[in-house]
C-alpha cells in the first residue's frame, strides 16, 4: 500500500499544472545544454562559424599543400637554309658548331646507314636524317649540315623532317659526332686529317697547290655546302674529290675545270704569288700541263 500511495503521489505531482516561471526555467536550463553540445562539438571539429555567424569556413590546417613546381624552360634555336647549285642539297646553318672543337678534318659525309654507326665517328643524328625517305648523303661541316635527296622526292616532304631532327638534336645538349676507338670498312668519308693540311713531305709544287685550294676555292666550294679533297700530283694532273652538295651536282664538271682549273693555274691571279710560283704557273701552261684537273 505504501508502494502504490508513493506512486500516486508522484504522479499527481507530474501532472500538477505549472506556473509560467517553472516553464520558462527549464526551458533555458534546455537551451544552455543544447549550446554546451554545440561549442564541445565545434572546438573538436577543423569547421568553425565565422564572426558574422554564417555557413562555416574550413581552418588553414584542414586545407592540403600544393607545391608549384617550376616547369623547365625550353631552348629554341633558328635554323637558317640556303640553297646550293644541287637542286637536290640544302644547306642548314643551326647557329651551333657540329663537328667538335679541334677535330682533325674540316668534314665528315656519311653516304650510308652503316658509316653513321660505324667507328671512328658515328653519328645518331645522321643515322635519323638518312632513315628519312628520299635523303640519300648528310654532310657536316664545321658548323652547317648538308643534306642530299633522291631526285624523285621534293622537298615539301622532306625539309619539314630534316628540320624537326636537327632542332631536336642541337635542343637535347648531346654531342652531334661522337669519337671511339676503331675503324671500319664502313667507316665515314672524311674523317681522316685534312687532305689540305700542310705536310713538310710534300713537294714545293704541291704545297703550293694546296695553298690555292685552301685559300682560293675551298671558301667558295663550302659556301656551296660541299668541300674538296686533295688526292694527289701527278704528271701534271691535280687529283680532287668534291665532297657534300658538290658531290652529286650537274655542275661539278664546270667547278672542276672552270673553278678550279682556270682560277687555280691560269688566272691572273697567279702573278699575285712570288717570282717563282708565277713562273711555275707560266711553265705548267706552256708545256700545256698546268691547265688540267682531274676527279678521283
Amino acid at each position: 500500500m505504501a508502494s502504490k500511495s508513493t506512486a500516486q503521489r508522484a504522479m499527481k505531482t507530474f501532472l500538477r499544472p505549472r506556473t509560467t516561471s517553472q516553464i520558462a526555467d527549464r526551458s533555458q536550463r534546455t537551451i544552455a545544454g543544447r549550446n554546451r553540445s554545440l561549442h564541445s562539438a565545434a572546438t573538436s571539429s577543423p569547421l568553425t562559424a565565422s564572426s558574422k555567424r554564417q555557413r562555416p569556413t574550413v581552418q588553414p590546417f584542414a586545407q592540403p599543400a600544393y607545391v608549384k613546381l617550376a616547369t623547365p624552360t625550353k631552348r629554341t634555336i633558328f635554323i637558317q637554309t640556303e640553297d646550293t647549285p644541287n637542286v637536290d642539297a640544302l644547306k642548314f646553318k643551326p647557329n651551333h658548331r657540329i663537328l667538335p672543337e679541334g677535330f682533325s678534318s674540316p668534314f665528315l659525309e656519311y653516304l650510308s646507314p652503316r658509316s653513321t654507326l660505324a667507328p671512328p665517328n658515328p653519328s645518331p643524328l645522321a643515322a635519323q636524317l638518312l632513315n628519312v625517305d628520299g635523303v640519300t648523303s648528310v654532310f657536316y661541316g664545321a658548323d652547317y649540315i648538308t643534306v642530299t635527296k633522291d631526285s624523285a622526292q621534293p622537298w615539301a616532304h622532306v625539309k619539314p623532317e630534316v628540320f624537326s631532327l636537327i632542332t631536336e638534336a642541337v635542343t637535347s645538349g648531346q654531342p652531334i659526332v661522337n669519337k671511339i676507338e676503331g675503324k671500319s670498312e664502313h667507316s665515314q668519308e672524311g674523317a681522316e686529317e685534312d687532305s689540305l693540311a700542310y705536310n713538310e713531305n710534300d713537294t714545293e709544287v704541291v704545297g703550293m697547290i694546296k695553298e690555292l685550294l685552301e685559300t682560293r676555292i675551298r671558301p667558295a666550294i663550302q659556301e656551296d655546302g660541299g668541300d674538296i679533297e686533295f688526292r694527289g700530283f701527278t704528271d701534271g694532273q691535280v687529283m680532287l674529290k668534291l665532297r657534300g652538295a658538290c658531290r652529286t651536282c650537274d655542275s661539278s664538271t664546270v667547278t672542276l675545270k672552270n673553278g678550279i682549273e682556270v682560277r687555280g693555274y691560269c688566272h691572273p691571279m697567279s702573278m699575285e704569288y712570288t717570282d717563282n710560283r708565277t713562273e711555275y704557273a707560266h711553265a705548267l701552261y706552256r708545256r700545256g700541263q698546268g691547265c688540267s684537273a682531274g676527279s678521283r
